[in-house]
C-alpha cells in the first residue's frame, strides 16, 4: 500500500512539471515594499547610455535605477492584492493578477504581478524579504528591464534629510530636449509641491501630463519618479545658484531627454483646442472602421444620424487614455442622455489585429464601457494620420473630437490634463460646457 501510495504521489509530481502558478495564496510578505527598475538605456551610447550635451556642472546621480513603492494588503488569510503608490495615487492590482508559484528546478518561490490592460507584467523569484526579477512590456520587442524589491522600506530615494536649497513649490516653465535627436524640443510647464525634503507634482505638456510623480529634494538636488505599469518615468535635476534647474528624463530604458526649468507663474501652453484642427478641403469627419466583433461602424450609420457625438482617439496603452475613458463612462453613467453618443477609435501597439482586438475587448470589459470602441490602426501617429486624413496630425492620445447633430465639427481637444495636474477642475468646466452647446 505504502508503495502504491508512492507510485501515485511520483505520477501527479510530474504530470504537474518543474514550474508551476497556482491559484493565488499566502506568499508575499503584508506591508511596504520599496522596488527599483534598472532602467539605464541600451541603444543610446556604448558607454551604457549617457546622456549626450549634459552641461558639465550636471551629472546624474540616480544612474537609471528608478524607485517605487508598493504595499502587499491581504483581503483574508489566503488572498491579497497590491497597491502600486505614486504621490497621492494607488494602483490597484487586484487578487486574480497575481499568482504566487513554485519553480521546482532551483526550489525557490516565484512570482507574476499583471498588468493587463496595458500588456505588462513583473515576474521573478522571491525570498521572505526580496523579490527579485524584471518587469516585461509584451507589446514592445524584447523590453525587459531588471527589477527589484525590498520588503519593510517605504522611502522612495532616499531616507536622507539634506536641506533644500530652495522651496520648489509652484510652477515652472520646462524645456525638453531628446538626447539623440536635436529636432525633439518640447516644452511643458512643472507643478509641484514640496514640504521639507517631500515633493509631488507633475509635469504638463501640450499632449498630456506624466502622472503622479513622487520624490524628494536634497540640498540642490531634486529626484522624481512614477511607475503605474505602462510608464516608468524618471526625473532628476541640480539647482542652480540662480535658482533655476537643469536636469534629464528618462522614459524606460528607450527615450532620454534633458531639460531646463524656470519658475514662471506667467508661462502657459498652447491652448489644447487649438493644436488639432480640419485641414482645409474638410468640412466634417468621416471615417469606418471595425469593431472587435467584426462590424465596421460609421458616423453615418442610423445610431448616430441627428445625434451629437464625441470621437475618441486613443489606445489602450495610454494612461491619460485610460483616465480620460475613465472620466467618460462615469460622466455618462451619472449625466445619461440619449442625444449625444460616444465612438472610441483605438490605435493600438499590435499590427496584428486579433491581439488589437482582444486588447480593446479586455479594455471595454474592464472599464465598463457601453459605446462602441473600434481598431482604427497602428499607434504610430504619422501611420495614425493617415486613417484621419481631415486632420492637421494627431499629436496626442488622447484627442476628443466634439460633433454636433449636424455632424459639423464644433471642438478638437487634444491631450488630457488629469487629476495630477491644476487643470482638472478647467477641463471638466469645459467639456460640460461643450457638451451643452452640442446637445442643443
Amino acid at each position: 500500500m505504502r508503495f502504491s501510495l508512492s507510485l501515485i504521489a511520483l505520477f501527479l509530481i510530474s504530470l504537474v512539471g518543474c514550474f508551476t502558478i497556482p491559484n493565488q495564496f499566502t506568499g508575499l510578505a503584508p506591508g511596504y515594499w520599496r522596488a527599483t527598475l534598472d532602467i539605464r538605456p541600451t541603444s543610446f551610447d556604448a558607454d551604457g547610455g549617457k546622456i549626450k550635451n549634459m552641461p558639465a556642472d550636471f551629472e546624474e546621480a540616480s544612474d537609471g535605477s528608478l524607485p517605487f513603492t508598493f504595499e502587499v494588503i491581504y483581503e483574508n488569510e489566503n488572498e491579497f492584492h497590491i497597491d502600486v503608490i505614486n504621490g497621492d495615487e494607488r494602483i490597484r492590482v487586484a487578487k486574480e493578477d497575481i499568482y504566487i508559484g513554485l519553480d521546482r528546478k532551483v526550489g525557490k518561490d516565484t512570482f507574476l504581478i499583471k498588468f493587463p490592460i496595458y500588456e505588462s507584467y513583473i515576474k521573478g523569484l522571491f525570498e521572505s524579504r526580496v523579490m527579485e526579477g524584471e518587469w516585461v512590456v509584451t507589446n514592445r520587442e524584447n523590453y525587459r528591464i531588471p527589477f527589484v524589491a525590498k520588503y519593510g522600506k517605504k522611502h522612495r530615494f532616499t531616507q536622507l534629510k539634506k536641506a533644500p536649497k530652495i522651496d520648489v513649490s509652484g510652477k515652472w516653465e520646462v524645456h525638453f530636449q531628446g538626447a539623440d535627436d536635436p529636432d525633439d524640443i518640447f516644452t511643458g510647464i512643472g507643478e509641484f509641491k514640496q514640504e521639507g525634503n517631500e515633493l509631488r507634482g507633475t509635469f504638463r505638456t501640450e499632449t498630456g501630463d506624466y502622472r503622479y510623480l513622487e520624490g524628494t529634494v536634497q540640498a540642490d538636488k531634486l529626484y522624481l519618479s512614477v511607475f503605474d505599469g505602462a510608464h516608468a518615468f524618471l526625473f532628476e535635476a541640480k539647482i542652480l545658484e540662480d535658482n533655476t534647474m537643469i536636469g534629464s528624463f528618462r522614459s524606460g530604458k528607450h527615450y532620454l531627454a534633458t531639460w531646463e526649468a524656470k519658475k514662471n507663474d506667467n508661462f502657459e501652453l498652447t491652448d489644447p483646442n487649438e493644436l488639432t484642427f480640419l485641414k482645409e478641403g474638410y468640412d466634417k469627419m468621416a471615417f469606418s472602421f471595425p469593431n472587435p466583433e467584426g462590424k465596421m461602424i460609421s458616423l453615418d450609420d442610423e445610431a448616430y444620424k441627428g445625434k451629437a457625438k464625441i470621437v475618441q482617439i486613443f489606445g489602450t496603452w495610454c494612461p491619460n487614455c485610460r483616465e480620460e475613458t475613465t472620466f467618460l463612462v462615469d460622466y455618462f453613467k451619472k449625466n445619461p442622455n440619449p442625444n449625444i453618443e460616444v465612438i472610441a477609435l483605438a490605435f493600438e501597439k499590435r499590427k496584428d489585429k486579433a491581439m488589437a482586438n482582444a486588447a480593446i475587448k479586455r479594455y471595454k470589459e474592464k472599464f465598463g464601457i457601453d459605446y462602441e470602441m473600434v481598431v482604427a490602426g497602428y499607434s504610430d501617429k504619422v501611420e495614425a494620420a493617415k486613417s484621419l486624413p481631415m486632420l492637421n496630425h494627431i499629436l496626442s492620445y488622447p484627442t476628443m473630437i466634439f460633433i454636433d447633430k449636424n455632424d459639423q465639427v464644433v471642438k478638437i481637444h487634444t491631450g488630457f490634463n488629469g487629476t495630477a495636474t491644476s487643470k482638472y477642475d478647467e477641463f471638466i468646466a469645459d467639456f460640460e460646457k461643450t457638451i451643452k452647446e452640442i446637445a442643443l
